[in-house]
This record gives structure tokens, sequence and C-alpha cells, in this order.
């Protein structure tokens, strides 16, 4: 028992440089382009366990409000009732449940809050790149994660049939975690 506070696995917190960590979207417009649009991160932090990365935790914050499709009429209507009601929901989040190692980087499973809604997204991680010492002085690690969700789900433009705002919705969910 004595050799018990010695033997707990070493973990550190890392939070999101919010000037260089972001999450991407795209999807089908009336079935003949895409639609690309950014959200801020606004919060968050992991929690690395660096004797097993699949005991770490991950929880990042999503600034819905900050919409950016480049097209400020199209932000304003993402912001609306019709998609977002970013007035009632200004932030969403994702929270990992499971981390697993695969042969190109990470699959973290975990929760994604957007719209007052929560379902289970499966994300793929490359990563993790760095550590490198960031102009703070603090050592920076970057992820990159990608998913898949189904904007009905979410219960996004519901009066939007698929021809005119697609079903799926990619998702790129990039970090620049500074070790705290």
């Amino acid at each position: 028992m004595l050799l018990a506070p010695f033997t707990q696995a070493q973990t550190s917190t890392w939070k999101p440089d919010l000037a260089h960590s972001g999450v991407d979207f795209s999807i089908s417009h009336l079935a003949i382009s895409k639609v690309r649009g950014h959200f801020n991160v606004s919060g968050g932090e992991v929690v690395w366990d660096e004797k097993d990365i699949t005991k770490s935790k991950v929880n990042i914050a999503i600034a819905v409000d900050s919409v950016d499709t480049q097209n400020s009429q199209r932000d304003a209507d993402l912001k609306s009732e019709k998609f977002f009601e970013t007035a009632k929901f200004p932030s969403g989040k994702f929270e990992s449940t499971s981390i697993t190692k695969t042969s190109g980087g990470l699959t973290i499973n975990g929760n994604l809050t957007v719209h007052g809604i929560t379902k289970p997204v499966t994300l793929t991680v490359e990563g993790p790149n760095g550590p490198v010492t960031g102009m703070d002085k603090k050592q920076h690690t970057g992820f990159s994660a990608t998913a898949t969700v189904d904007r009905f789900a979410f219960a996004l433009a519901p009066g939007y049939p698929e021809s005119v705002v697609g079903k799926e919705v990619k998702l790129t969910i990039d970090l620049d975690l500074a070790k705290q």
C-alpha cells in the first residue's frame, strides 16, 4: 500500500489554443455542391494519461454561435430557428467515452451535443503530432479528428429535404493543445 501513490498513472492537462483550434464542416447543397463552414473552439481540456493514452479524457466546447460560412446572410439563417437556434443553444460540446489506438492514430467514441441534443459520435483521429514548444513556451501537441453526423439526429433543419440540404454533415475538429 505504501507504493500505491507511485504506481498511479501520470496525467497532464492540455487546453485548446483557441487561436489555432476549430471545427470545420461541409454539407451538400442542392445535391450539386458543398457548403463549408467553421465554428470556433471556445474551451475544454484533454486529460492525457501519459502511460496509456486510451485512459485519457477529451472535453471540447464548441461556439456554435460563431458559425461562419463566408456568407453573412447564410450565417444569419444558420443561427435562426430553422437550424441551430443559437439564441437558445449558443454552444455545443464533445465529451469522450472511450479511446482506442488504431494503426493510423486513434478512435475516440463520445457524445456530441448540438442544438440541445446529445448523440454518440465516433471520431477518427490523426495524431498526436508533436509535442513542440510554442511561442508561449508551453508544450503543444495537435490532433485532427473527423466524423460524419446525421443532421436530422440533431433536429437541424428538419423542414429541408435532403435534396436541398444534405443529410450527412462531415466534421473536422482540429486541435492545438497546450500543456498546462
